[in-house]
């Protein structure tokens, strides 16, 4: 069964490019990708929230995963903005009638996403650590 490290037992270095360069460059990708085409963009954002997903396997459980996530999704919305405005380019995908919200919106996401990878983490080791039931064989 495959056991993540949690992410606290990271080194800090490892912890500062997991949970804050990561973001940063794909939000920065994704800032670029507006601007280029819509589909890319997308494709970007599946990849940042897969991300956040797996993110959060790294923790004890969804509230874990949850405080990363939303950090996450800020540091990834921030960045695809600041991308997007030094790109200079007209977006493809709406950023709403108020583009700064859009961090807001990607730190909720973030957050969802990563408290869901949290708890199916959770959910395995309460798996991997329960007795066999009667009727299986051991």
């Amino acid at each position: 069964m495959f056991k993540p490290v949690l992410f606290r037992d990271r080194s800090r270095p490892a912890q500062i490019v997991l949970g804050g360069v990561t973001p940063a460059v794909i939000g920065a990708l994704a800032g670029v990708m507006i601007g280029v085409s819509s589909g890319a963009y997308w494709a970007v954002a599946i990849i940042a929230g897969l991300g956040g997903l797996l993110s959060g396997l790294e923790h004890q459980d969804g509230w874990g995963g949850a405080d990363r996530g939303l950090a996450g999704g800020f540091i990834y919305g921030v960045a695809l903005l600041l991308a997007h405005a030094v790109a200079g380019t007209h977006a493809k995908v709406s950023l709403g009638s108020f583009p700064p919200l859009l961090a807001v919106v990607t730190a909720l996401f973030g957050m969802c996403l990563a408290a869901v990878g949290g708890r199916l983490a959770r959910a395995q080791r309460e798996r991997d650590s329960a007795p066999p039931a009667l009727d299986e064989p051991l």
